[in-house]
């Protein structure tokens, strides 16, 4: 089984031992992805913000291995404060279209930088 990094300047450099996203035979795997913006190294404020950039993070990294939001099969959704639900979920359906991926939303008791959101996908090729 090959198995291959993906790199973007569109996204956040992974901040620890791990890559950004991995292609494997026909699929994609992203690293979970903070709402940190590539350019400017800072979070947003708001959990709207958030799971915006956080969701744009992921979108350059599919992009870099040549897929998309539409090829997403499953999500995973970390949340600071699962009272944030409904608003990051407001966020999140503009992403997708069509069918919606499989997911799953946990709360956290504390995320990296103390991020109020954190997300990671699966995508087909």
């Amino acid at each position: 089984m090959k198995k291959e990094p993906i790199i973007s300047t569109r996204a956040p450099a992974a901040i620890g031992p791990y890559s950004q996203g991995i292609k494997s035979n026909a699929l994609v795997f992203t690293s979970g992805q903070l709402p940190i913006d590539s350019k400017t190294g800072q979070m947003p404020d708001g959990i709207e913000a958030q799971t915006t950039q956080s969701l744009e993070n992921i979108k350059a990294i599919l992009e870099a291995a040549e897929t998309g939001m539409e090829n997403v099969v499953k999500v995973l959704i970390f949340l600071k404060d699962m009272n944030d639900f409904a608003k990051m979920n407001e966020v999140y359906a503009q992403f997708f279209t069509g069918v919606f991926p499989a997911r799953s939303c946990v709360q956290a008791a504390r995320l990296p930088k103390d991020a109020l959101v954190e997300i990671e996908a699966i995508a087909t090729i």
